[in-house]
């Protein structure tokens, strides 16, 4: 990795818990964030000279406090900082930061910051824009594109957020018992977000938001030890486990994607996968399916397989079935569609996915699966064309190569098809 890529990935990984600290030390989510930007530039220009420091994130944090106190007193001389005695002390040390105590069940700077992304004051879109912009760094152009809306309506919708919280006079501390219950399924599902912005790579480099992931995880696994006996956190946890135990064979040596049934099995990592089997089936006995727990379930079949062939299709199908219930989605009709295809073929599939074409007709998977489900009928020339959808909707490079693998294998066997020319 080059050294611009590793300070990129560097910074994408501190985010979370710098932004956190700076907002706990300023309490005010705009101070906070510029004081983090403001050490990234500190960092671009210091790190490939200096090298990198041991601890990038306390380095960030420390930094990001500096600039923001320097900045803070050359905007107004007259606006004091709040008093030592109100704000954390980060004593500048690089040790332990991420875990520090604030002597309360609430435990760390980032939940912190999801719990007031999650302020009930906001309705659920702003909250859900204002976690991906703080947290998980995205630019408003990203969060605009996954909403569907102008860059300029995002922007406002991000901007009006912050400013819901900052009226609200929001509290910086560690909420009460009661505020953390309420908002624990909004929090819930902020860091299923994060993970799955990490597990998308939609910034376009696949190792670049790995960190997020493993960040998620850790929030996942911080929140359970809250909420112990909720089975939903059990699912949520086990879910990511399960999904990023998956990630070191999910691309080749070239960056290409490699699908489930092609995946060397011997890179999944199995320390994972047993915590996760461990915490599916300690949420199933509560016998409160939900969301979270019956996708882990599903995630869990396909751990348990030591091959593809040992895969329980029928197992998949009925979870999926019961998930469309408690859960109705497109996205979640299309995925069952594969345990279709995989159980009754390819017709059966195209059958199913069919009503799917307008709710999820700006779905790059959609039309990869019908693409795919059109190819094993020999039907070309309709999958060449759901495969150029595709590649039009492809987020990342590794997708759209994906792609273009299934046109050139359909324009190879059309050639070898072909009579020919004397």
């Amino acid at each position: 990795m080059t050294d611009m890529a590793w300070i990129d990935a560097a910074l994408t990984a501190a985010r979370p818990q710098a932004v956190g600290a700076l907002l706990r030390y300023f309490r005010d989510l705009d101070r906070a964030e510029e004081a983090y930007q403001d050490a990234c530039l500190r960092a671009l220009k210091s790190w490939p000279e200096k090298g990198p420091p041991r601890d990038p994130t306390a380095w960030l944090i420390l930094v990001g406090r500096n600039a923001g106190i320097d900045g803070a007193r050359r905007l107004s001389r007259n606006e004091a900082l709040p008093p030592e005695d109100q704000i954390s002390d980060l004593e500048d040390r690089e040790a332990d930061l991420a875990e520090r105590l604030d002597n309360a069940d609430y435990r760390d700077d980032v939940l912190r910051l999801l719990f007031i992304c999650c302020h009930p004051d906001l309705p659920p879109s702003q909250q859900v824009a204002l976690a991906l912009r703080i947290v998980c760094g995205l630019t408003v152009r990203e969060i605009a594109r996954a909403f569907l809306v102008s860059e300029a309506a995002m922007e406002q919708r991000i901007t009006r957020a912050k400013g819901r919280i900052a009226k609200a006079g929001v509290a910086y501390g560690a909420p009460a018992p009661h505020e953390r219950g309420d908002r624990l399924e909004a929090v819930a599902a902020m860091i299923y977000l994060i993970f799955n912005e990490g597990y998308s790579a939609s910034g376009g480099e696949a190792h670049v938001r790995t960190p997020l992931c493993e960040e998620a995880i850790r929030l996942g696994r911080l929140l359970l030890r809250m909420f112990q006996t909720n089975p939903e956190i059990m699912g949520l946890t086990a879910l990511m486990l399960l999904q990023h135990a998956r990630s070191a064979a999910r691309l080749d040596a070239d960056g290409a994607i490699v699908l489930m049934d092609d995946q060397d099995r011997g890179l999944w990592n199995q320390g994972m996968i047993a915590e996760g089997l461990a915490l599916v089936d300690k949420a199933m006995r509560h016998r409160r399916p939900g969301a979270y727990q019956l996708q882990a379930a599903l995630a869990a079949t396909h751990a348990r397989a030591s091959t593809p062939a040992e895969t329980d299709w029928s197992q998949i199908d009925a979870l999926y079935a019961l998930l469309e219930r408690l859960q109705p989605s497109p996205v979640v009709s299309l995925n069952r569609a594969v345990a279709v295809a995989k159980m009754s073929g390819p017709e059966a599939a195209l059958a199913l996915i069919a009503p799917l074409a307008d709710p999820l007709a700006g779905y790059f998977h959609f039309w990869g699966l019908k693409g795919a489900l059109l190819s094993q009928l020999g039907r070309d020339a309709e999958a060449r064309e759901a495969f150029d959808r595709a590649i039009g909707l492809a987020h990342t490079p590794a997708e759209a190569a994906h792609i273009r693998g299934h046109l050139d294998r359909l324009q190879a066997g059309a050639q070898a098809s072909s009579p020919a020319c004397g």
